[in-house]
C-alpha cells in the first residue's frame, strides 16, 4: 500500500466524522480570511511571488466564469450575412453562431487531457506490491531490507541517471527497460513500432505510474509524428495515448492499441 492511502482506507472502513461536512465548510470559509491576512502582512520577495500567484488564479477564474456565461449565448456573425435582400423572417436567423459549439470543443479538450476515454481494456487485474516488487537485501545489516527491485517492464526517460546505490530505493533493471512499443491503429488496422514518450497512467497504483511500470491496461504516450496524423486546425499530432493490451514481462515486447 502506498504511504498516503491510510486515511482513505480508514474512511472507507469506518466512515467520516458526523460533523465532517460542517467542519469542511467552516475551513473553506476561514481560508479566505487567512489569505487576506497573509497578503496584508507579507513583504519583499515572498509578496511578489504571492501576488503573481494570485494574479494567475484570478485570470483563470475570470476565464472560467466567462466560458460558463458564453455557454448558451448567441452572437451575430456579420461575415455570414449574404449580400442582397432577404425575407424579414430570416433576418434574425442569419449569421447566428452559437457559443455552445465552442464550449463543447473546450469540454472535449478537457476530457482528452483528463484521460476519460472508452479504452479497449476497461477492466484489468489488480497487482499487489509483492507481485511487482522483489525485496533486495543488501549491505551489512540484512534486517534493513528497504530496497525493492521492479520485476515488471518499465520505461525511463532519455536523460535518466540512477541515484547512488545507498540512496536508491527502487531498482529498475536494464533488461526490463523498454523504449518502443508495437502500437496498432484501430481504424487503419496497421501496427507501427513507435517510441514511447512516457507513462500516463497505470491503473494499479500511482506509485507504478511514477516509477514508469508498464503492465496490462497501462495508458502510455507514444510518438506518432511519423504517422502523419493532422488535427482539424492543420497541426501535426506529435504525441497520442495508447493502452497496453498484453503482459510485456511475459511476451518480451509491448503491444498497445492507439486511443483515437
Amino acid at each position: 500500500m502506498a504511504q498516503n492511502d491510510y486515511i482513505e482506507l480508514a474512511q472507507k472502513r469506518h466512515g467520516q466524522r458526523f460533523d465532517h461536512a460542517e467542519r469542511t465548510r467552516k475551513r473553506k470559509a476561514r481560508e479566505v480570511h487567512k489569505q487576506s491576512q497573509f497578503a496584508q502582512k507579507v513583504h519583499g520577495l515572498r509578496a511578489k511571488l504571492h501576488n503573481r500567484k494570485r494574479r494567475v488564479e484570478k485570470i483563470q477564474m475570470k476565464k472560467t466564469i466567462k466560458m460558463h456565461e458564453e455557454r448558451a449565448t448567441t452572437k451575430r456573425d456579420d461575415d455570414a450575412v449574404p449580400d442582397g435582400a432577404i425575407p424579414a423572417y430570416l433576418m434574425d436567423r442569419e449569421g447566428v453562431n452559437r457559443s455552445k459549439v465552442l464550449s463543447n470543443m473546450i469540454k472535449q479538450k478537457r476530457k482528452e487531457k483528463a484521460g476519460k476515454w472508452s479504452v479497449p481494456l476497461p477492466k484489468v487485474r489488480g497487482m499487489s506490491e509483492e507481485e511487482v516488487f522483489k525485496v533486495v537485501k543488501s549491505g551489512k545489516r540484512k534486517s534493513n531490507s528497504y530496497k525493492r527491485m521492479v520485476t515488471k517492464v518499465t520505461f525511463v526517460g532519455e536523460g535518466f541517471t540512477r541515484k547512488p546505490p545507498k540512496f536508491e530505493r527502487f531498482i529498475r533493471p536494464m533488461g526490463l527497460r523498454f523504449k518502443k512499443a508495437h502500437v496498432t491503429h484501430p481504424e487503419l488496422r496497421t501496427t507501427f513500432n513507435l517510441p514511447i514518450i512516457g507513462v500516463k497512467k497505470n491503473p494499479n497504483s500511482a506509485l507504478y505510474t511514477q516509477l514508469g511500470v508498464i503492465t496490462k491496461g497501462t495508458i502510455i504516450e507514444v510518438n506518432v509524428s511519423e504517422l502523419g496524423l493532422v488535427t482539424t486546425g492543420g497541426k501535426v499530432v506529435w504525441g497520442k495515448y495508447a493502452q497496453v493490451t498484453n503482459n510485456p514481462e511475459n511476451d518480451g515486447c509491448i503491444n498497445a492499441v492507439l486511443l483515437v
